[in-house]
C-alpha cells in the first residue's frame, strides 16, 4: 500500500534520508510496500529506496544473471533503438564509447561498432576492466542501468568525469509518471531497481552538470557536456 505524507521534509535530515541522487536534505517519506520504503526528493523529484532495503551485491548478481538481453536478437535491438538511433544521429564519425553497465550480453556496444564507432565496455559484475575508467569518451550510453545506482550521485559525478567536453551521455530509463501507479509498477517490482526518475530528475542533473539536455522520447535522455 502507498501511504503519502505532507509536503513537509524532514528536518534536520539525517544522512541516511538525504536523496542519493542529488544530496538535498529536503525528502519526505513516499511510499512503504511490503518491507520496502521509498524515499522522495522534493528537489530533484527522484523516488529512492531506503538504504536499509538495499539488495546485496550477491542478490543483484543472482538476479542479474537471468537476464536475457541477446545482441542478436531483433526486438532487443528495436528496445535499443530507442536511444541508439537518435544518439548516433549526433555522433562524430569514428567516435570512442563506452557502454557502462553493459551486462553479460552488450548489444548496445555492439549496434554502435556496426556504425562504425570504438566501444570499451565497463560493469562491475560482468566486465570489472578498472582501466576503462581510466579514459575519457566522446559518449557513454547507460542502458537500464541508473536505476540499479545505489549512490546516483557519485555515479553521475562518474559520468561526468569520463565524457570529454561536448561529448554525450544517452540515458535510457523508465521514468516514473503517476504516484498512483508506483506500488503496482512492474518497473519497482524488480528488487534490483532502486532509483526511479522522473523528467523533471533528469533536467535537475542536467542544471546541475551544465549539460544541455535533450528528451527525443519517452524514457531517453540525451545529455551533452559543455565543451
Amino acid at each position: 500500500m502507498l501511504k503519502k505524507t505532507s509536503s513537509m521534509p524532514d528536518h534536520p535530515a539525517a544522512p541516511s534520508r538525504r536523496c542519493r541522487v542529488c544530496r538535498s536534505s529536503a525528502t519526505e517519506m513516499f511510499a512503504s510496500i511490503g518491507e520496502r520504503d521509498y524515499r522522495r526528493c522534493l528537489r530533484c523529484e527522484a523516488v529512492v529506496l531506503d538504504a536499509d532495503g538495499l539488495p546485496s551485491r550477491e542478490e543483484e548478481q543472482a538476479h542479474y544473471r537471468h537476464h536475457e538481453n541477446d545482441p542478436d536478437d531483433p526486438r532487443y535491438r528495436r528496445f535499443l533503438s530507442k536511444l541508439c538511433d537518435p544518439l548516433a544521429a549526433r555522433l562524430k564519425p569514428a567516435s570512442l564509447g563506452l557502454d557502462y553497465g553493459c551486462g553479460p550480453g552488450p548489444a548496445l556496444a555492439a549496434m554502435l561498432r556496426e556504425r562504425g564507432h570504438e566501444m570499451r565496455l565497463y560493469d562491475p559484475f560482468f566486465a570489472p576492466d578498472p582501466s576503462a575508467l581510466a579514459v575519457t569518451y566522446d559518449f557513454i550510453v547507460c542502458s537500464e542501468v541508473a536505476e540499479h545506482f545505489h549512490e546516483p550521485a557519485v555515479e553521475f559525478e562518474r559520468l561526468d568525469r569520463l565524457l570529454k567536453p561536448g561529448g554525450w551521455l544517452g540515458l535510457m530509463t523508465c521514468f516514473r509518471t503517476e504516484d498512483a501507479r508506483f506500488a503496482n509498477w512492474h518497473y519497482r517490482r524488480d528488487p534490483t531497481h532502486v532509483v526511479f526518475y522522473k523528467e523533471e530528475t533528469i533536467h535537475h542533473l542536467a542544471r546541475r552538470f551544465g549539460w544541455q539536455c535533450v528528451i527525443p522520447v519517452k524514457d531517453v535522455a540525451l545529455l551533452r557536456k559543455a565543451v
